[in-house]
């Protein structure tokens, strides 16, 4: 889809879209065009209810004798409630409003008395909402099997200060290439996208920004010791892998010596829950067990997109839990890269397998000021908050707190959980320094968190179980159906906001 800004003009062909805030207070656009069409707005509105509430549409077939197809209302609420983060929301609902129209479109973008958003910002917060809400992945479908819907042909937005609009959603759009590309990753099916090729990917797309991207295979981290992400691929015909991706924005002045923020992120390719095998019904979802990978890839893509000033770590360990000869059993004891070992009572808690060695690692190598790591760690946060929020660990009030910030800022809200030694001490066991799940049933992803906090030491560390959030059945308002790609704009406000 093609966005343009320009100056304010009066749409004269295809779909105008204007606004009106509650009480039938018009932007200057709307009531400007209403005069042109003799007062077709304001009676449409009268007969419909329209009362400019936000999120609220009314759409009016153009009069006769205008070469406008039609008009799409659109309401913004009380102006002083009006953020840029709700006027995203509000394009993304503007854009499935004109989705199937096959024409072009030109968005009237106007500021509001008391509302603090000037024009421009709001042209570029519909406008990115409009792109977020676009992606859709039809890669493998036939031509006669894809959306029959026609797209929009363009969207054309008229606004006071359109260059500074223009700029301001360059940049957002460089965040959006970010969310695309995880969306990309997590919808790949399991046969395309297994380690290597998402190796593979990550090279390929990210050095061209400027991230230096090195791989690593098993002998590699045979050598390193890491027993147990290791253990994870050893039923799998796939090589597992760990990329390590590196992004230095800051002036050449702070790049020496420069301490880096880290993102570490699960990789499980595809989850059979290996010897402990999962049940057959909805284990084609696991190809999105990579999901915490995918959201770090995307988040450095976005970084590096625009630019950031920060210097970022971002490390993944990619692999696939798949049942043969030669697959780790329940029972097995491997050795961490930490040197602590683990008793795998069950081979589908995997993915703090996996994790343990990428933090110890990063942890030891780049000495980083946090470590951040998502993963589509446990079913259990999806039976405590749904699909609604994703869980927080962390062992320090202020990163969980900026990190909480964010997340409500953009829509991608998280929910603290606690930890502490009473739960700790259920992952003691006499075989090994640890197992791998809790004695019990309850409070899984707390267990899984206490042990991920075995291998982070006093660096300030935060855990994100995303798997309740990574996947959703149902449109929203910037994401249709399909990977979400939650966490990506969270956390690029995260270091925005607190790292550049």
């Amino acid at each position: 889809m093609k966005i343009t800004f320009s100056n304010p003009a009066q749409p004269t062909k295809g779909i105008a879209v204007v606004f009106s805030a509650e009480r039938g207070k018009w932007s200057d656009s709307a009531a400007k065009l209403d005069t042109k069409l003799k007062g077709a707005l304001k009676r449409a509105a009268k007969a419909s209810r329209f009362e400019g509430k936000r999120g609220q549409t009314m759409t009016v077939l153009a009069p006769t004798g205008s070469n406008l197809e039609r008009v799409l209302c659109v309401g913004v609420g009380k102006p002083g409630d009006m953020t840029f983060e709700n006027m995203t929301e509000l394009g993304g609902k503007v854009f499935a409003a004109l989705k199937g129209a096959g024409t072009a479109a030109a968005v009237c973008a106007d500021a509001f008395d008391k509302s603090s958003l000037k024009a421009a910002d709001v042209a570029a917060a519909i406008s990115y909402g409009a792109l977020l809400r676009a992606y859709k992945f039809e890669k493998y479908k036939g031509k006669e099997k894809q959306s029959k819907d026609p797209v929009i042909g363009s969207m054309a937005v008229h606004c006071q200060g359109a260059p500074a609009a223009k700029s301001r959603y360059a940049k957002l759009a460089k965040i959006a290439d970010g969310v695309y590309f995880t969306r990309d990753l997590v919808s790949e099916p399991p046969n395309i996208l297994y380690p290597a090729e998402f190796a593979k990917r990550l090279k390929r797309d990210l050095t061209k920004l400027g991230v230096k991207v090195t791989i690593m295979g098993e002998a590699q981290m045979r050598k390193l010791g890491m027993g147990s992400l290791l253990s994870v691929g050893d039923g799998s015909a796939r090589e597992s892998q760990m990329v390590v991706m590196e992004y230095n924005g800051l002036p050449a002045a702070k790049k020496k010596g420069s301490q880096p923020i880290s993102f570490i992120g699960k990789g499980v390719c595809f989850d059979t829950g290996g010897i402990s095998l999962k049940p057959a019904g909805g284990m084609e979802d696991m190809k999105w067990d990579m999901g915490g990978a995918g959201v770090v890839s995307g988040l450095m893509k976005a970084l590096a997109g625009r630019k950031a000033k920060c210097h970022v770590i971002g490390a993944v360990g990619l692999v696939e839990n798949m049942p043969d000869g030669n697959a780790t059993r329940p029972g097995d004891i491997v050795e961490s890269m930490s040197g602590q070992t683990i008793e795998i009572l069950n081979t589908d808690a995997e993915g703090r397998l996996v994790l343990c060695d990428v933090l110890h690692y990063v942890n030891e190598k780049y000495k980083p000021q946090f470590m951040v790591d998502l993963a589509t760690l446990t079913g259990a946060i999806i039976i405590a908050l749904g699909a609604e929020r994703a869980g927080l660990f962390s062992n320090n009030d202020k990163l969980s707190e900026r990190l909480f910030d964010a997340g409500e800022a953009m829509n991608e809200r998280i929910w603290r959980f606690p930890l502490g030694k009473e739960y700790d001490k259920d992952l003691d066991t006499d075989a090994a320094d640890m197992r791998n799940i809790g004695g019990g049933r309850g409070a899984g992803s707390i267990t899984a968190a206490q042990f991920l906090q075995r291998f982070v030491g006093d660096t300030p560390w935060a855990h994100l179980d995303i798997a309740g959030v990574t996947w959703s059945k149902k449109d929203s308002a910037v994401v249709p159906r399909g990977g979400t790609a939650f966490g990506v704009r969270m956390l690029d406000r995260f270091v925005a906001d607190h790292y550049e």
